[in-house]
């Protein structure tokens, strides 16, 4: 398919068409023309046109932080209804995470994803295990499984406890420049607690994890990185404490990153008082403060990326009480709504969701401009949909935003020379 895409605003600030209105012409998977609104050329048959003033055009998203489940786990989710997913929200790329039956720890394993997700729209990249079935306790294949194709390592959800394997760890994958992304989680501090710990989780009648349980994990994965002058990217922080502490890293120049999940902008501990158990996430949902805390952490670069945290679940692992629920919400395809709900406009969204994610890995960042790929995500920043059983591309529903009406459309995305349209 051909297109033709008249007076879109162009959000990619590495373009230096970035904030115009402009023509977008994409012929055979390529951009081969950009002009200025309203100028381009007259077309032939075989180009479809769509009008987009109003629309903005950015790099594809690119999600740091996806379950898919499979192999192992396809009842919840498996890489062709995680990719559909995927491209309903905007993203064009998705790093999977390790947490599979079996864990992805082998160069065999890193190999069948990236055979059961090539040649779709959706460009699928390996996470590898850090240790052993994730437990911190002998270090993964790290090198065998990066020589295959594994574009970074963690250990997904579970944190590493144990402070001599993580600076084996993290000397190990600076050996052969590899990334560690570590959940941040004082184990022996949080617990079996499931919620945050405040006035709200008394009210409850819960334990709380203290912001001090993540604190102290990111306190030592920077003192570690700083000692050993290696990288660590510190995935799904939730406090305004851990954004401090990144800040005060960065400004002595380690070499350190961060992200965030979405719901972390928006959703606060309060949305807990009905015990609704699709808001039950994990790090847990924070105050006020720690929101307001991130998204100024975002905005000033402290924070690197945005992330989806996709974690599908089948329904009897929610539709349950709240204490014995999994943790997790499906967030492909609510991401982008929930970034502009923050308050995010268009060049900011394609920094923290397409250009510094790739970035972080070390993969080619698309950029909208003439004889160049055409990886690109249209959307409508104001465009009202509601996110139904019907429109819902993956296999699990564990959200509270089904049903809802949200804010931000995605119309079109581009990858691979292939096209997927959303009405």
């Amino acid at each position: 398919m051909n297109l033709l895409l008249k007076s879109v605003t162009i959000a990619d600030p590495n373009s230096k068409y970035n904030g115009q209105q402009c023509d977008v012409r994409i012929e055979a998977g390529r951009i081969t023309a950009v002009s200025a609104a309203g100028t381009a050329a007259d077309v032939t048959n075989d180009v479809e046109v769509i009008e987009g003033k109003g629309l903005v055009l950015s790099p594809g998203f690119f999600d740091l932080n996806c379950s898919v489940g499979d192999p192992g786990y396809e009842t919840r989710e498996d890489i062709t209804t995680a990719t559909a997913a995927a491209a309903a929200g905007g993203f064009t790329g998705i790093a999977v995470l390790p947490d599979t039956a079996p864990v992805v720890q082998s160069k065999a394993q890193v190999e069948y994803i990236k055979n059961r997700a090539s040649g779709g729209l959706v460009s699928v990249y390996p996470l590898g295990a850090v240790s052993q079935n994730r437990e911190g306790k002998e270090l993964a294949e790290m090198y065998d499984m990066k020589l295959a194709g594994a574009v970074a390592f963690t250990d997904g959800d579970k944190p590493i406890a144990d402070d001599g394997f993580m600076s084996r760890a993290m000397q190990y994958a600076k050996g052969f420049g590899s990334l560690i992304m570590t959940y941040p989680e004082n184990k022996s501090i949080a617990g079996k607690s499931q919620v945050n710990e405040s006035g709200t989780s008394v009210l409850l009648g819960m334990k709380g994890i203290p912001a001090l349980a993540e604190e102290m994990h990111v306190s030592r994965d920077l003192f570690l990185a700083e000692h050993y002058e290696a990288p660590v990217h510190i995935s799904t922080i939730s406090t305004a404490g851990v954004v401090e502490l990144m800040r005060s890293a960065k400004a002595k120049g380690l070499k350190v990153s961060c992200d965030v999940a979405a719901h972390h902008l928006v959703w606060t501990e309060e949305l807990l008082n009905d015990f609704d158990s699709n808001y039950k996430v994990k790090p847990p949902l924070r105050g006020q403060a720690d929101v307001e805390a991130l998204r100024r952490g975002l905005k000033d670069g402290t924070i690197d990326a945005v992330v989806s945290q996709h974690r599908p679940h089948e329904i009897e692992f929610k539709a349950v009480e709240f204490e014995i629920a999994s943790y997790g919400v499906t967030g492909l395809q609510t991401t982008l709504s929930l970034l502009l709900q923050a308050g995010l406009e268009g060049e900011e969204i394609a920094r923290v969701l397409a250009l510094n994610p790739r970035n972080l890995l070390k993969l080619e960042v698309p950029v909208i401009t003439e004889d160049t790929a055409a990886n690109v995500v249209l959307y409508d920043p104001v465009g009202e949909w509601t996110y139904t059983e019907e429109n819902n591309r993956s296999k699990s529903a564990n959200t509270p935003l089904m049903n809802k009406t949200l804010t931000g459309k995605v119309r079109l995305v581009c990858n691979n020379n292939q096209i997927e349209t959303y009405g």
